[in-house]
């Protein structure tokens, strides 16, 4: 089953009110609460697009995967990349247990990164 899963990118955005959030960048109030409680089963073109500029991230972003029946067991499934674990969550955690002098350091490190 393949569903919208918006909890685990506004998590990993650290967006804490996303109707707020939502809302201010242009969404309605039914959709941005839709959006901020998992519960949209369909959007347009023009709407995905739109997210995926507002949290800079692809549409393969916004979706999860669910495997089915025979797809539980095909590793070479092409929505594989779509099965999603908590990465987000666990990064949270680890970031929330850092010592504050060493998240400078780690922030550093990180601009480095992506930078390349």
């Amino acid at each position: 089953m393949l569903i919208y899963n918006f909890s685990r990118l506004l998590k990993a955005r650290g967006i804490d009110r996303p109707f707020s959030y939502l809302v201010k960048a242009g969404y309605s109030g039914n959709l941005a609460t839709r959006i901020a409680h998992n519960q949209v089963e369909q959007l347009t073109l023009a709407n995905i697009e739109k997210l995926c500029v507002l949290f800079h991230c692809t549409p393969n972003d916004l979706f999860q995967w669910f495997p089915t029946g025979d797809d539980k067991t095909n590793d070479k499934h092409p929505l594989i990349p779509l099965k999603r674990d908590d990465q987000s969550d666990q990064l949270a955690k680890l970031l929330h247990s850092v010592p504050l002098d060493k998240l400078e350091e780690i922030q550093t490190m990180l601009r480095k990164a992506l930078e390349k």
